[in-house]
Parts: structure tokens; C-alpha cells; sequence
């Protein structure tokens, strides 16, 4: 790591240290031997250019790897795969001469309609923390840094650039803020990235609370905070607020004004010299590594610039695509095909994959598979036969009748047909958000004609966002969602249809029926630069358990070739705040599988609306048939706490509340098939009442609340007190009223001393 003291460098510098030299790299310090660091988009794989620059994915970049995106990822539910995608994409970026690669992105899913949610693993903070955690440990340990993105509540495209997103703090703490959270406290990432958008009227990138207050001083984030490519509104702000970075450069007006303001005296030149520490920090990972791509050419005799073994890259993003689809539907076990048969291949997606998004992560592939070929070669080695036809184009040009009648031809004569269908890449991108979630109406008719003629149909699905099943799904028989596979999907879906791998993905966001049941429907994407988050917690599958809205498939589900049973739940506190789960997981069928465990914590105690159940733990296992194995959990305070900033309690905000909780074993989060109650103690919490206190709060009181009433009673004239104590109505009508209030209905000083003893008994520490 170069040892630079920032007291040796001239203001000047120092300023000009904090933007980028070029769209893609910081400014070194030759003199100093501070070398430049190499940042470049990713995440599911490297955009290295060296050519123009952009940050849309429209000018070419180096060959890479597409792995699989998040979308696909999250549904794999499992860490290990997020883990090898980031270590792959370190070897690769190290080849190519990039530090830094910027991702993984962790922003909740908060409508279907975002337009970037395929960069996103989930609508559940817990499994996108764990998730990029494992990602970011994976691509760090190969000696390139993460940028951990986009911090924080960027949940939108339309108006990213300059909208408010207006949240209260518990909604902020309890679902858009965790998986930051964990992965900085679990997997330290070189670098976060501000996002664009504003947080409650601050923009991110000069956010202090965010950046300064919660990033670093609560979580103890040491690493460098990097703006978006073009978040920056007054660097003076910024700088202030904890930023380090502003990408891209040179920014030198920028650093004109730095200077300016710590001359006038309005920056400390304290904070422009621990920005520039954290700078000097990051080209640690410059001087460890070279930062020119390597010239190698790759297997194919490509004489472009690759650098790292591409074939077993392909074969590796081949192997996580498979664990990354998720099998929703499988009537009359149409699936996996069966040999010998005749299949019909129709829909143009089979030919020409849909497998990645536009926008800022878009690469350029070292290969690509295709799942017609891949239908084929299976086809072939089960003595089946195939027959393609395209059905539609991907840009509405042609004749639609004539295509969809020659598929539906090609599906009558078939025993089985598997119609692949999704959105074109440009429906879905960074930069804009969708209208709705509809599948082009074009393929709709083709899935409905093809499912009316065919003896079995099955439909595979490529999207980046969630699509509608509605109006088709129940007259198919299977549904196999691949979202995006990146570009070796082709030959996983081959080996998914044919059961040469066994389905094992589960949904990391809901489906619903319709895009009004979402609850940030009437409020996405808001009006006149503010968007509110009008729904608090209740998010994806949160709301529709908690509300009881039915929902085509849930969080969380999926079908696999095989079957799974959980038994002998066991649940066991461990302390005031924590408890220790077990459990047993068999394969009941005939085929090895890997089973997603889910465990959930629905609780009514504390005096917040919690959502009906919220996903606590969770672990993907592999069994052989027939073969059990014993799973344990540690659920820490976290998994019982709600946030609440009246709470003088040990974690900050973060409360448990004395009560029963249940500890819930889902198939998904719809459908709980295993549950045990357990008991915990909770905090001892200062609930200090006062006369502005509500006679309900009094009442409800742990400590006074249950004597109250009768030394009320006591305190009050005998016609008064009677009257409290036989009168319900009234002590209905009172429960909002402040408690001054109440008290001011009554004549004379009776109830002073009674209430300023009882308020003195509140003012300590007390366990309920």
C-alpha cells in the first residue's frame, strides 16, 4: 500500500485526488509513487473498454464472461454460487487490469416495474445481504475491490437522477438499509458507491447522515466512498458529507471549489485529508496488480485481448445457470422430457438468447450458447427428435399470423412443445422504467394457440424483471423461469428440460396477479420529484402475507424433480434475545435435489404493525434420495428486533420486544409446513411516561399500567373513581387523549402526587 501523508501534498492535489483522472481511472501521484486504480462496471461480469468510454453499455468492451445476472443469482438462494461468481469475475477483471469492479448491487425490489431490477438480487434484505456478502468476499479474495451499490433507496429509474425518495426511518432500517449493512460489517468492501437519487430530500452523494453518520460511524465502514458516474451536484457537500471519490474526472472546477472552501473556511481541510487517506488506501489494489489488460488469445483463435481461461469460465457459468432457474409449475410431470419423444422448439428467444440487460452491466460475451442447439444435442443422445420454428421476431417485424400458424402446426404434431418466450432486451434496461408487467401480446397469442393444439406444453421464460402468467399459464403445463442466465444459459436450460439437472431455484420476489395488488403500486414512481414509500415495511412478500392478497407464486417458491420433508422442529432460546433452531431435512423422492430451507419469525409483540411473517435465516441443502441431514440456526437479536427510536435501548434503535414469537418453517412465504413457539424476555427498555403520554400508553405501560386503574381509583373522589372503573366507554374515549388532558377533566390537584410517583417509577431502567 503506498505511504502518502496527505501534509506533504499541496492543497491543490489533494483536491484534484478527489475526482477521477478519466471516465474509468483516479489520478495518480507519480512523484509520490500513488498509482492510478482502474475502476469498471460489472457485476455479473467485467465491462472493461478501452476504447470510448461510456456508463450505458453502448460502446464495446473486451470479451468477458457473462455470468449469471442477480436476478438470476437471487433465485439461486445460495451463497456458494453467489461466491464463485464474484471470484470469477476478480480473476478476470485481474487479467483484464481493473481494481475495482463496480458492484454488486443490493437495492430491494420494491416494484416489479423497476427497470434495473435485474441487476438486484431480491425483494428480502436478508437474502441480498447474504447474497452480495458471499459476492463480495469471493471477487475481494482474488485482490480486486467491490463497490458495494447504489447506496442507498435507488429503487427506480424514472427520475433517478434528481428524485426524492421520502421514507421514515424504520422503514429505512428494517428493509432498504440491512443488506448494506451486512455486507459491510461481514465482507468489507473496498469501495460503496452514493447512488443518484436523493434520501429524503438530500441527494446521496452529499448525504451526511448516510454516508458519514450511518455508513461509517454506526456500521464502521473504513473503505472509500465513490460517487455514481455522474451523482455530484456542489463537491464541497459531498466532500463534507463523507464522500471521497467523484467519478468520473477530471473534475477540475470541482477542485477549484474544494480549494476555494477550505481557504474561506467553509471545509475543514481535516476532512479533505481523510478523503484523500481512503484514496491512498484504494491504490493499494493497484500497486498489487498490473493495470494493463493481458494479451492472450482465447481457445476460439480470437485474437482479442482475454487473458484467462474463457473455456472454463463458460463451463462455470454454464454450471451456475442451472442453479439459478426456477421451476413454477409442472402439471402431469411434463417435466423433464421424456425420450424418445417428438418436440417442437418454438418461440425465436430458443435461438437467439435473451441472457443479459442493457444498460451499464452489459458485456461483451467470449461465447454464447443457444438452447435450440443445446435441445438438439440432449435431444439426440434421448432419441428424440426436434422440430424449431421461430414463432415470432424479436422486433415485430414478419408475418404474426403466418409464424404463429407455422408453430402451431409444428406443436400439433408434436408430443411435446416447449415455447420459449420473455422480453426483448430493450424493454428492460437501465435508464427507464417499465409500463407493465405483460409479456408481448404477439407471444401471448402463441402460448395460448400453441398450448390449444399441443399435447403438452411447456413455456420457458427469459426476463430481467418479473413478466404476468396471467391469461396462459393455466392452460400450460409447465413453467420453467429462467430470468436471465447469462451466456451459458442456453445448454442449463437444455439440462434443466431434460433432467440432466434438477431444478433448485426459488423466487426472490413475488408474483403476483396484478400489478395493482404490489403495495407500492399508487405510489410508484411519484410525482414531482418525490417518490413516497408510502407502504413502510411492508414490502413485496411482507404486505401480501400480511394483508392475505393472493398471489400467482410467492416468495420463495419453487418445484424440483424430486421431494423434500422437514421434520423434528426444534426451538430453544438461547438468551433474552436469541434462540437456537433445528431441524430435519429428508429427500423423500427418487432423484438427488438441493432444497432451500426457510426459516420465518411472525410475532405480535411490541408496539409496531409487524408483517406477518419475515424471513430470518435461511440455507440451501443437497440430499442424495433418500438421505436426511440435521440443520441448525442461530437466530441473534436482529431476527426478533423492529426498530424503534423511542427505545432507549442497547443496539441503538433496535428493540425486542417481551413476548412469544414464532419460528416458522416455509415451503415459501405463503405456506408454512412446520412451526414452534418460543418465548424470549426481550430488553429491559426505558418507556419513560409523562403528561404528554396518552392515557392508552399509560394504560398499556409494563410497568404502571396494571396498578393503574386502581390507584387512579384510589386518587379520585369515591363518585369519581367508580365512575373510571364502571364506565369501559369512557376509558375507551380517553385512550388517544394526552394524559395532561385527563387530568385537566378533573376538579382539584386529586391525581398530581399519584401521577408524578408513578411517572418517577417509569424514569429507570426496567425489564417488563
Amino acid at each position: 500500500m503506498p505511504d502518502i501523508d496527505p501534509s506533504r501534498l499541496s492543497l491543490e492535489q489533494k483536491a484534484a485526488l478527489l475526482s477521477g483522472q478519466d471516465f474509468w481511472s483516479t489520478r495518480p501521484v507519480q512523484d509520490a509513487g500513488l498509482p492510478s486504480v482502474v475502476l469498471t462496471d460489472g457485476p455479473h461480469g467485467v465491462r472493461r473498454q478501452v476504447g470510448e468510454f461510456d456508463h450505458m453499455g453502448i460502446y464495446e468492451s473486451l470479451p468477458s464472461t457473462c455470468f449469471p445476472p442477480a436476478v438470476a443469482v437471487g433465485s439461486s438462494w445460495d451463497p456458494e454460487v453467489a461466491a464463485r461468481v464474484g471470484a470469477a469475475v476478480g480473476r478476470e477483471a485481474r487479467a483484464l487490469g481493473v481494481h475495482v469492479v463496480l458492484g454488486p448491487g443490493v437495492n430491494i425490489k420494491r416494484s416489479p416495474l423497476c427497470g434495473r431490477n435485474f441487476e438486484y438480487y431480491s425483494e428480502d434484505p436478508l437474502l441480498s445481504g447474504h447474497l452480495g456478502a458471499a459476492h463480495v468476499r469471493g471477487q475481494q479474495e482474488q485482490g480486486v475491490g467491490a463497490s458495494l451499490k447504489h447506496f442507498a433507496v435507488n429503487n427506480q429509474e424514472t427520475d433517478r437522477m434528481r428524485v426524492s425518495a421520502d421514507v421514515d426511518e424504520r422503514t429505512l432500517r428494517e428493509i432498504y438499509l440491512p443488506a448494506f449493512e451486512h455486507i459491510v460489517a461481514e465482507a468489507a468492501p473496498a469501495t460503496v458507491m452514493a447512488a443518484y437519487n436523493k434520501v429524503n430530500g438530500v441527494h446521496a452523494a452529499q448525504n451526511r447522515w448516510l454516508l458519514t453518520e450511518v455508513l461509517r460511524d454506526e456500521w464502521g465502514f473504513t473503505g472509500a466512498v465513490v460517487s455514481d458516474w455522474g451523482a455530484v451536484h456542489d463537491p464541497v457537500a459531498s466532500v463534507r458529507a463523507g464522500l471521497d471519490l467523484e467519478m468520473p474526472g477530471p473534475s477540475p472546477e470541482n477542485a477549484r471549489r474544494i480549494v476555494d472552501a477550505v481557504r474561506d473556511g467553509e471545509l475543514d481541510e481535516y476532512v479533505v485529508d481523510m478523503a484523500v487517506r481512503r484514496i491512498v488506501a484504494l491504490a493499494g489494489l493497484a500497486a498489487e496488480q498490473p493495470g494493463e489488460p493481458e494479451g492472450s488469445g482465447g481457445s476460439d483463435g480470437s485474437d482479442e485481448l482475454v487473458g484467462f481461461d474463457a473455456d472454463a469460465h463458460h463451463r462455470l457459468a454454464r454450471e451456475l445457470a442451472a442453479e439459478c432457474a426456477v421451476l413454477l409449475r409442472n402439471e402431469n410431470r411434463a417435466l423433464p422430457l421424456a425420450s424418445a419423444q417428438r418436440i417442437a422448439v418454438i418461440g425465436e428467444f430458443a435461438a437467439t438468447p435473451r441472457y443479459q440487460a442493457g444498460g451499464s452491466s452489459h458485456l461483451n460475451p467470449t461465447r454464447l450458447d443457444n438452447a435450440l442447439d443445446a435441445i438438439r444435442e440432449s435431444a439426440a443422445a434421448h432419441g428424440s427428435t426436434v422440430e424449431f420454428a421461430p414463432g415470432f421476431t424479436l422486433d415485430g417485424s414478419g408475418d404474426a399470423v403466418a409464424l404463429r400458424e407455422a408453430a402451431v402446426a409444428a406443436a400439433r404434431s408434436a408430443d411435446v412443445a416447449v415455447v420459449f418466450a420473455g422480453l426483448a432486451e430493450s424493454a428492460e434496461s437501465e435508464g427507464f422504467d417499465r409500463d407493465d408487467l405483460f409479456l408481448p401480446a404477439v407471444q401471448v397469442e402463441l402460448i395460448r394457440a400453441v398450448a390449444a393444439e399441443a399435447a403438452r406444453t411447456v413455456v420457458v421464460l427469459s426476463n430481467g424483471g418479473i413478466v404476468s402468467l396471467e391469461g396462459w399459464h393455466d392452460e400450460v403445463d409447465a413453467i420453467l423461469e429462467g430470468f436471465l442466465l447469462g451466456q451459458g444459459g442456453g445448454h442449463a436450460i437444455a439440462d434443466l428440460l431434460f433432467g440432466k439437472a434438477n431444478p433448485s431455484g426459488r423466487l426472490a420476489e413475488t408474483i403476483p396477479l396484478r400489478l395493482e395488488d404490489n403495495p407500492s403500486f399508487v405510489n410508484f414512481p411519484g410525482e414531482q420529484g418525490h417518490v413516497r414509500y408510502g407502504e413502510g415495511v411492508m414490502v413485496g412478500y411482507r404486505w401480501y402475507g400480511t394483508t392475505g392478497a393472493p398471489v400467482r407464486y410467492p416468495f420463495g417458491h419453487g418445484l424440483s424433480y424430486t421431494t423434500f420433508a422437514v421434520g423434528d422442529l426444534a426451538v430453544e432460546s438461547t438468551g433474552v434475545d436469541s434462540a437456537r433452531v433445528s431441524l430435519t431435512v429428508t429427500n423423500t423422492g427418487a432423484r438427488a435435489g438441493k432444497h432451500v430451507v426457510q426459516v420465518y419469525v411472525a410475532t405480535e409483540a411490541g408496539p409496531v404493525r409487524r408483517p406477518a411473517r419475515e424471513l430470518r435465516a435461511f440455507a440451501k441443502v443437497r440430499l442424495a434420495p433418500g438421505e436426511s441431514r440435521t440443520i441448525g440456526f442461530d437466530l441473534g437479536r436482529r431476527a426478533f428486533a423492529h426498530y424503534d427510536v423511542r427505545y432507549d435501548v442497547q443496539d441503538g434503535g433496535w428493540a425486542v420486544a417481551p413476548g412469544e414469537y414464532l419460528v416458522q418453517i416455509g415451503e415459501n412465504a405463503a405456506t408454512v409446513i412446520a412451526e414452534a413457539a418460543v418465548s424470549l424476555a426481550g430488553d429491559a427498555v426505558a418507556q419513560e411516561l409523562t403528561l404528554e403520554s396518552t392515557f392508552g400508553e399509560w394504560i398499556a405501560h409494563p410497568v404502571v399500567g396494571s396498578t393503574l386503574l386502581q390507584e387512579l381509583t384510589a386518587a379520585l373522589p369515591e363518585d369519581q373513581g367508580s365512575q373510571l372503573g364502571d364506565r369501559p366507554e369512557l376509558l375507551q374515549a380517553v385512550r388517544d387523549v394526552p394524559m395532561k388532558r385527563v387530568v385537566g377533566l378533573v376538579e382539584g390537584d386529586a391525581l398530581d402526587e399519584t401521577l408524578e410517583r408513578l411517572m418517577e417509577r417509569t424514569r429507570v431502567v426496567c425489564r417488563p
